[in-house]
């Protein structure tokens, strides 16, 4: 079309199009009797309850399901990402990124069905797997339910089929095509073109992206003719986002947007319960222990792929298999990778375009990890697609008979940019011009597999160790994760992530100094647990910390503590519930204060302990004197009774102390502990690590 503009030549004539205003069919009244909504209903509806309400499973060949059962409503976007002008700057904010692409975070959003109700004429953008397919399966079923546009028939159409068949005759006319299509069910074509021309046809067009180019502008051009001629009819037609070709006029444009949490569990919920048929509770139930686990903040990464409704599949397969997910993230991740490499297409018999089917899945694999890394180590989530292709174009390079010259070179490397959006939807474009991976997943799963496939072991060994000092940063902590898991062997990552744990602390000698104070702690104590696990208890206690370390260290110390930790708790906590009484000495806190401090019952003390501890007790006032009288008592003596109850713990106990931390101290305390807290994650995850490598490792925790 476009040579024929720059040729000054009619490109409908050369396209050998039909009449743009075609003369009516002669139409016999006992045609027109015919044309009853129920007669055709009747005689169509078996067709498309065949054609669209089944779902074959992508994942079990031997689940077919209703789609009707696992259905679930879409919305979508009402302004392209892609036409958006933004900056980089605007899209990649720290708070953004935590929160991993304003996962589940509410956008300009209606319902899909409001917007083909609203729009007679609907192009629905979509990336691979997020659910076009199924909305038009969805519509068609609808409408023969007389659900929506009852006095409607729907043809749901195959754009790569419709364009296979055409072929053949080089008829592209879409009205005859339908014409012929309902024909095969005693239809006539006068009772075609009346339905026709009344708009009593539904026209769902799947798959505008399965177009081979040679053959999209004829058939692009049918389509807008029939939408202008044909104008009362309803059409809704899906493609790929990313796809560059000429916008329909007349036509609204939409994108299928992400799924939100209500949406994820609606669906688990309903595949839940389609998957197990001779049990709805047991579905139920299932559904739930998927969306617990899913929820749980170690699986954010995953919880992430939920909102593209082919991975959520996958992942439901998976839990469906074994209840859980499995223990290395990273063959999870290369499934759903694989899925969108290319499974996904070959099951459904769609083709790729030549200049990246040429490259094989682990070539493809290796550029994506490129830009992956690449990317992510500059900090960047989001990226000007001329960046892109430069590291296209570095990697094109060092393939054999590339084409080298300049302006042929970054044409295809533009070219690649949009064939590996709109194939695999694994990048996509967030503004103009403007990209980012589809989920941040990805972006850190390739980037970890980059450094694993290091050409070789010094190669290797140096990237882990840069790798490594990122252990205390947490936009880090899943690509280091996934490293470790994808290693032969971790045992050098694992060291150097230890020495930089350890270097955190190192030009603070304030906070080596309250380290090496909870060591001597440990080992002044006689308790069945690790020293380790023993120190991160302390550390965790004495810095209003959870003992998530202190558990993963030494699981005993999570169900059955010692009398001697236990008592220290008990003290910090009077000792802390004491220090509130200074601010807002209220009766039911002080009542409080009095009930925690009744410990001589509770725990076995020295003889020392208890005596100092009931003369501070003494030094309280009587509850009964009433609350004024208390009240002030607290704000004048309060903090002098609190210094001797401090002095007390630091006595008898050697905890306590007031470190007078800065706000930096602090904050480097919380990395620290962080950190250790991530490393003890990635051993005893099931990484491939030397026992003995390991069990020094776990030993060291917490030392300076």
């Amino acid at each position: 079309m476009e040579i024929c503009f720059q040729l000054d030549l009619d490109w409908q004539e050369i396209a050998d199009l039909p009449d743009e205003n075609p003369q009516p069919l002669s139409q016999s009244p006992s045609a027109q009797e015919s044309l009853t909504s129920q007669d055709w209903m009747q005689q169509l509806k078996g067709q498309i309850q065949a054609q669209c309400g089944i779902v074959q499973s992508f994942f079990d060949v031997n689940l077919p399901l209703q789609l009707d059962r696992v259905y679930t409503d879409v919305n979508v976007l009402t302004s392209l990402s892609n036409q958006r002008w933004l900056e980089v700057s605007d899209l990649q904010t720290s708070s953004s990124v935590s929160r991993r692409f304003d996962l589940f975070e509410p956008n300009r959003t209606i319902s899909a069905l409001d917007a083909i109700t609203s729009n007679s004429r609907l192009v629905i953008l979509g990336k691979p797997g997020s659910g076009k397919t199924t909305f038009l399966q969805h519509l068609a079923l609808l409408c023969i339910e007389d659900k929506f546009k009852a006095d409607c028939l729907p043809i749901f159409i195959s754009l790569r089929i419709f364009a296979t068949q055409v072929k053949e005759t080089r008829d592209f006319s879409l009205a005859n095509y339908i014409s012929r299509t309902w024909g095969s069910y005693g239809i006539s074509s006068e009772q075609v073109e009346t339905l026709i021309r009344q708009g009593k046809v539904l026209i769902l067009l799947d798959g505008l992206e399965e177009i081979s180019p040679e053959d999209s502008e004829p058939i692009l051009a049918q389509i807008q003719q029939f939408a202008e001629v044909y104008y009362q009819n309803a059409i809704a037609i899906t493609c790929r986002i990313g796809i560059q070709a000429y916008p329909l006029r007349g036509f609204t444009y939409v994108e299928l947007a992400d799924w939100n949490l209500s949406q994820v569990e609606a669906f688990v919920q309903k595949w839940f319960v389609a998957t197990n048929q001779e049990s709805e509770t047991e579905g139920l139930a299932k559904a739930s222990q998927f969306l617990e686990l899913l929820k749980r903040p170690e699986n954010l990464p995953i919880l992430e792929l939920t909102v593209t409704p082919i991975l959520l599949s996958l992942l439901c397969s998976v839990f469906q298999a074994r209840s859980s997910f499995p223990a290395k993230r990273s063959k999870l991740y290369q499934e759903a990778l694989e899925i969108l490499l290319g499974r996904w297409d070959r099951s459904r018999g769609i083709q790729k375009e030549q200049i990246y089917y040429n490259l094989s899945l682990p070539d493809k694999i290796k550029l994506l990890s490129q830009i992956a890394a690449t990317t992510f180590e500059q900090g960047n989530y989001f990226f000007e697609g001329s960046d892109v292709q430069h590291i296209i174009a570095d990697y094109l390079l060092a393939l054999p008979q590339v084409n080298t010259d300049p302006e042929i070179l970054w044409s295809h490397c533009e070219e690649l940019l949009h064939t590996i959006e709109k194939q695999h939807g694994l990048l996509v474009e967030r503004a103009k011009g403007i990209y980012s991976f589809s989920h941040l997943t990805f972006q850190e799963y390739l980037t970890a597999r980059k450094i694993v496939a290091s050409p070789n072991s010094q190669t290797l060994q140096e990237s882990l160790q840069r790798l490594a000092i990122h252990v205390a940063e947490p936009q880090w902590r899943e690509v280091i994760f996934l490293t470790v898991g994808m290693l032969p062997s971790a045992d050098f990552l694992l060291e150097q992530m230890k020495v930089q744990v350890d270097s955190l602390l190192a030009a603070e000698p304030r906070l080596e100094q309250f380290i090496r104070s909870i060591d001597e702690k440990a080992r002044s104590l006689n308790v069945p647990y690790q020293n380790a696990a023993v120190r991160a208890f302390y550390f965790g206690l004495l810095q209003s910390r959870d003992l998530n370390l202190a558990a993963s260290l030494d699981v005993k110390l999570a169900s059955d503590l010692a009398p001697e930790l236990a008592l220290d708790v008990a003290l910090m906590r009077a000792f802390t519930l004491s220090l509130t009484l200074l601010d807002r000495p209220e009766l039911e806190q002080i009542l409080e204060l009095s009930f925690a401090l009744d410990l001589e019952r509770r725990f076995p003390m020295d003889k020392g302990l208890k005596q100092a501890l009931q003369e501070l007790k003494e030094r309280l006032p009587n509850s009964a004197q009433g609350l004024d009288r208390l009240q002030t008592w607290w704000k004048t003596n309060g903090q002098s009774w609190c210094d001797r109850f401090r002095n007390l713990i630091v006595e008898h106990r050697h905890i306590g102390q007031d470190w007078h931390f800065n706000l930096q101290q602090q904050n480097l305390l919380q990395q620290y502990y962080a950190a250790n807290q991530f490393l003890v994650d990635c051993l005893n995850s099931q990484c491939q690590v030397n026992s003995v490598r390991r069990s020094a490792i776990l030993e060291t925790l917490l030392l300076l």
